[in-house]
């Protein structure tokens, strides 16, 4: 998803051929685990702490509040008498609404005398985020038996980052920062951006602080045995409501909530007979509808953070594919802000030509100055031809023809993109490469600069045509050719399925390697495959390309000793020069990448193969700090009581890792709403081992919604409906 390789932590040990230079890569001087990161997000705004809550404790860190690509707060700090609180115990809750903390004291001296015993004061720190602002209750107590006086201090600071600098690219020159106490109990920091965009964080306390300065408010409570008392603060973009109060952060928590709640509201639950299954479904959900962003386009999941708190094309539409079954309103605003943002024109430094779909969209200063390519980028050959692939997906699930004829004009262009700058040398392959060196050099999901190469480890030259993207072009004229006949052009939709059937039979001419009983990685510039075993074969079959015999094949080697390490399928198989289980696309384990392979598998009937995805992430998903899967973890091989390697800068949250649970139990149970038969079916139902019983509920089609019981009877499934409103069918097919 992400447009540039992450810094691996070792070299591949077979590599013949010198990796090229990275591009915008992300510095790893110490991991997200080793930091024990914890994560809020709403619209447009993030922010990362580590457990206490606190910010910037270490030099380099990248905890923060960010807003738009901007890191508007990179230090608050808690001191209790100039240290540190023990730290108890922290949660982000259930929803993804709130965090907490529990602190205390440790023993605090005075020369040689213990001024505060241990665990005395208790500390309560409670966060949210909302409307572009960090809102924090302190709660301060004291289970002395006498009174005590407690010394508190918030120390501050804003550096006004781009995000791309806290990632580690360096600037020549910066912007100017200033900051001003405006009241007893209000701090503004600015940041004049040589973009000509200020930036402005204030910092609001209620009470004020007995003493307060541009960098650090300090308060002196005193308790009685068991006094609490109430700190409340408020960071962030400037407060347009006017005086901040306590009951402010009461009413603000509660809007923040309910916004959550009614976004996840429209979606289908989960339940199952195992409980940790629960907790991994309900968290993945919860990141979902915490990522997705309100646009006036419509819900758009930004793809992950700290990294990539932004609309991506390939990301969103991958997303929405996988979360179709839950919610379909997520689609449609993808489909509605990719239409929005489509190219219209031939741009070099953008990689933009007409008819393309966005890759990437920023907002910060160094986007608004060019120092990056990024403000509004086309660099992703699979974005265009998923977006059409998507609107079919859609229009099945829905049967919105509204949405269809108002977004049909998009994908016309969509094809007219693939028919002609996609295919420039009209070989039937869409293939890319790109129009100025400040692009991404390689423009698939895996656009690490190492990722295509040969069997002899020479790296390929462009332009490259891969295998999946071959696939997903394929997928995009069938489901093109039925939306032209729902409208009406019946000429169009012939030619769109003849084009479809003879890409099919180029296709698996040109990639199938028989030796290797996969699909070759690409088509180099020389139209020379490159014979690599990788798992962008497993995602060719997403779309019904593939020959079934050929499937079948495949399957077998991605889930064979070389590629499948145990917790998923490796991207590179463990045989190939690149290979290397630490490196960001040679060989780590992708959760989205396993989800869309599962959908494959599915299509061409292989259950078992897809029940055993389904265990291995769901296994990984149990090990990981909040049942959450990160974007990706290492590919090392699975052995008996141990955990996942991780990754060391994976983002997490991940729109598309989040939404893998849901693609492989719509894989395992053969899902599908069909709007147009009006009926719920399930094509030869599985369970993986760890589920005996499964409950679906609010499965929504226009005229009506169901629950759905499925259960284990040996190696039988049955499907009972346990509700079902309206007019509407629920059939299992075999």
């Amino acid at each position: 998803m992400n447009e540039a390789a992450l810094i691996d932590i070792a070299e591949a040990s077979d590599s013949i051929d010198q990796a090229p230079a990275a591009q915008f890569s992300i510095a790893a001087g110490a991991t997200f685990q080793e930091r024990r990161t914890r994560t809020l997000k709403h619209g447009d705004t993030f922010a990362v702490f580590d457990h206490r809550g606190d910010i910037g404790i270490e030099a380099g860190s990248t905890e923060g509040l960010y807003n738009r690509d901007t890191r508007i707060l990179s230090r608050l700090t808690l001191l209790l008498e100039e240290s540190r609180p023990l730290l108890l115990s922290s949660m982000i809750q259930d929803d993804n609404t709130v965090f907490s903390a529990d602190l205390s004291n440790p023993d605090l001296m005075i020369g040689e005398q213990i001024a505060f015993r241990r665990e005395q004061i208790h500390l309560h720190r409670l966060k949210f985020l909302w409307n572009g602002a960090c809102y924090e209750r302190l709660l301060v107590r004291n289970f002395g038996d006498h009174p005590l006086r407690v010394n508190l201090a918030l120390c501050f600071g804003a550096d006004f980052a781009d995000l791309f600098e806290v990632r580690g690219e360096h600037r020549a020159a910066r912007g100017d920062s200033s900051a001003e106490r405006s009241s007893d109990s209000k701090v503004v920091l600015r940041y004049a951006g040589l973009d000509k965009i200020e930036r402005i964080t204030t910092l609001e306390f209620c009470p004020a602080p007995q003493s307060l300065g541009t960098a650090r408010a300090a308060y002196e409570v005193t308790l009685r045995p068991r006094q609490v008392r109430r700190i409340f603060i408020r960071v962030g973009m400037p407060n347009a409501e006017g005086a901040w109060t306590g009951r402010s952060f009461y009413r603000h928590m509660r809007s923040a909530r309910q916004a959550l709640h009614e976004l996840s509201s429209r979606a289908a639950s989960v339940d199952s007979s195992n409980s940790l299954f629960n907790e991994v479904a309900r968290r993945s959900i919860s990141d979902l509808y915490m990522l997705v962003t309100e646009t006036p386009s419509g819900p758009y999941p930004y793809a992950g953070t700290p990294w990539f708190s932004t609309p991506f094309g390939r990301d969103g539409i991958i997303t929405a594919l996988m979360t179709l079954w839950v919610d379909p309103s997520i689609a449609k605003g993808v489909l509605r802000f990719l239409a929005s943002t489509q190219a219209t024109s031939v741009e070099p430094e953008r990689d933009a030509e007409p008819g393309k779909i966005l890759h990437e969209m920023r907002h910060g200063e160094m986007a608004n100055l060019r120092e990056v390519p990024f403000g509004r980028y086309y660099g992703s050959v699979d974005s265009t031809p998923l977006f059409v692939l998507l609107l079919g997906e859609y229009f099945s699930r829905t049967g919105d023809l509204d949405t269809v004829r108002e977004l049909w004009p998009n994908a016309l262009a969509a094809l007219q993109w693939i028919d002609t700058f996609g295919d420039r040398d009209a070989d039937g392959f869409v293939e890319y490469y790109r129009q100025t060196n400040s692009g991404l050099a390689n423009q698939g999901w895996k656009d690490s600069q190492d990722a295509v190469f040969h069997r002899n480890g020479q790296y390929a030259q462009g332009p490259i045509a891969l295998c999946e993207v071959q696939a997903y072009v394929y997928g995009a004229k069938h489901h093109a050719s039925i939306l032209a006949d729902e409208l009406g052009f019946r000429l169009l939709s012939v030619q769109l399925q003849s084009q479809a059937q003879a890409l099919r039979q180029n296709f698996e001419a040109k990639f199938w390697c028989e030796e290797l009983s996969v699909y070759a990685l690409a088509l180099d510039g020389q139209k020379q495959p490159c014979r690599v075993v990788s798992s962008n074969s497993g995602q060719v079959l997403l779309t019904g390309i593939a020959d079934p015999a050929r499937a079948l094949r495949v399957a077998q080697t991605l889930l064979g000793p070389a590629c499948f390490s145990g917790w998923g399928i490796r991207t590179l198989g463990l045989s190939e020069p690149h290979y290397n289980p630490m490196s960001y696309h040679n060989g780590s384990v992708w959760p989205h990448d396993n989800g869309l392979i599962a959908l494959g598998l599915a299509r061409y009937g292989h259950k078992a193969a897809t029940a055993q995805i389904f265990s291995s992430m769901f296994d990984a998903a149990s090990y990981m700090d909040l049942r959450r899967l990160p974007e990706l973890f290492c590919g090392f091989l699975r052995r008996e009581r141990n955990a996942p390697t991780q990754y060391p800068v994976a983002c997490s949250p991940q729109a598309w890792a989040s939404a893998t649970v849901l693609a492989l139990l719509q894989a395992c149970l053969g899902l599908e709403l069909a709007e147009a038969r009006n009926e719920i079916a399930f094509f030869r139902p599985a369970l993986p081992s760890f589920l005996d019983e499964l409950h679906l509920r609010n499965l929504r089609l226009t005229r009506g919604c169901a629950d759905v019981l499925l259960k284990r009877h040996g190696s039988d499934i049955t499907v009972t409906p346990t509700r079902c409103d309206g007019d509407i069918g629920v059939v299992v097919r075999y």
